[in-house]
């Protein structure tokens, strides 16, 4: 599974929109569309944001689990 499917798995099982998650870890909604549509991926610093907001890990994020 991609970082972006898997990004997108764990919003929606939150319950939150793109721009709530955007806003909770300090980048734009484009961003957030972009990564869930594989159009572009998180770099390092906003995988750790989303694996601290989220609770997981980034190996999960990453799809290493």
């Amino acid at each position: 599974m991609r970082v972006g499917e898997i990004i997108k798995e764990l919003r929606q099982e939150r319950d939150l929109s793109q721009a709530k998650l955007a806003e909770a870890i300090g980048v734009s909604q484009k961003a957030i569309d972009y990564w869930e549509r594989g159009l572009n991926e998180p770099k390092a610093s906003y995988i750790v944001a989303l694996a601290d907001f989220f609770g997981v890990t980034c190996d999960y994020l990453l799809g290493r689990e």
